[in-house]
């Protein structure tokens, strides 16, 4: 149990607190009007070691932990939740290959995806299947040394945008058991991408649909065996959920400091707003819960590094809580605002915009609830 931070580990939050407040929360407004992916931005974050931030060493990757990247991520969280969140989702797709790939593999991508030179998609979901990810249909036929793909992903982060596609594609039979996972060049012949989505939030990374058309992959870009890429996709989400509750914790964070100096500043009938003990009170409980998602994350940051054996349901239950908090913190900061809350210049409705979609991806939170259930249940029997 750890319930406080060493020298290093508070280096790190502080480094990534000071890019966040430099580099990204001045810009963060204007890349959500403009729909700018960060790239450049993203890049310079990768010389402070943030694009392989648990990537081994022998590939240019930090060797850091999963407690040391919720830090991160928080931090950057602060700056914008949805540049953060795409840094988090490159290190993701990064982790497997760096995990589950041979040397020969990590060797060819990682040194680029840890510079961020090649960014990195992560290519799960697709049209008929979203929480259901054990039911995808896009297929990769074996022609020699290569897969003929055919199908199609949705709502991918990055996609058009992106260098390299970690993709899960069914190599054999229905259910998770036919599943594979390729590494696809994003210039591949017959690989095309949808429009840039319209969406709610998270407008500074593109989202958008990748198509595969009788598009040939090497079998040499295949990690592990096949039939393992199921085991590798919900791998990935483990370390993925923790990552995303980090983003949603570092924008409420952000959220709740706005709206307590809004209150020092804003009077009603002849007060502050901070003076009245009904929005104290509402303050109190947002700081409340904010540090209870986060001790919840760092407990289950450290499970998932130790490889605890109930890692996966802690990772479940602090994405759960840790969304839903941050989102609702978000929530009550606006309404603290009135409606200036609602205008775009004070940055309180963009947080709220990007939260939202946090208890959706990475899986929905009702997923999350039946993971936990499952475990509940089997540990009961």
């Amino acid at each position: 149990m750890q319930f406080a931070l060493n020298e290093d580990q508070v280096a790190i939050r502080d480094m990534a607190l000071a890019f966040a407040a430099e580099k990204i929360a001045p810009h963060a407004l204007r890349w959500d009007e403009e729909k700018h992916f960060p790239v450049d931005v993203m890049r310079e974050a990768a010389t402070l070691g943030m694009g392989g931030i648990y990537i081994r060493e022998d590939v240019g990757g930090s060797a850091m932990t999963r407690f040391d990247a919720a830090l991160i991520f928080e931090a950057l969280a602060t700056g914008c939740p949805t540049t953060s969140a795409f840094i988090s989702i490159h290190n993701m797709a990064s982790w497997m290959i760096d995990a589950f790939g041979s040397d020969t593999q990590r060797h060819k991508w990682l040194p680029k995806l840890c510079s961020m030179e090649l960014i990195a998609s992560y290519c799960l979901t697709e049209p008929g299947a979203g929480s259901d990810a054990a039911a995808l249909r896009t297929r990769a036929v074996r022609d020699g040394d290569h897969y003929v793909l055919n199908g199609q992903k949705q709502f991918i982060s990055g996609a058009g945008g992106t260098d390299l596609l970690v993709a899960m594609v069914r190599t054999g039979g229905d259910g998770p058991g036919g599943i594979s996972t390729l590494v696809i060049d994003g210039k591949t012949p017959g690989v095309s991408f949808g429009a840039n989505e319209r969406k709610m939030g998270w407008n500074a990374q593109p989202t958008r649909a990748v198509m595969f058309e009788n598009a040939r992959v090497p079998v040499a870009n295949r990690l592990s065996e096949e039939g393992v890429g199921f085991k590798i996709a919900m791998a990935g989400l483990d370390g993925g959920r923790l990552n995303i509750t980090a983003c949603s914790l570092g924008g409420a964070q952000t959220a709740l400091e706005k709206a307590r100096a809004y209150m020092k500043e804003r009077k009603a009938f002849g007060k502050r707003l901070d003076e009245f003990q009904a929005l104290q009170f509402r303050l109190a409980d947002m700081a409340i819960e904010l540090e209870a998602a986060r001790t919840f994350l760092w407990r289950a940051a450290a499970a998932l590094d130790r490889k605890d054996a109930d890692a996966t349901m802690l990772c479940a239950m602090a994405k759960r809580f840790g969304t839903d908090v941050g989102f609702e913190v978000a929530n009550h900061a606006l309404q603290l605002h009135g409606g200036y809350g609602y205008l775009s210049e004070y940055g309180i409705e963009k947080i709220v915009r990007d939260l939202r979609v946090h208890q959706i991806l990475e899986g929905t939170n009702e997923i999350m609830r039946l993971i936990v259930a499952r475990k509940l249940i089997e540990g009961a029997r």
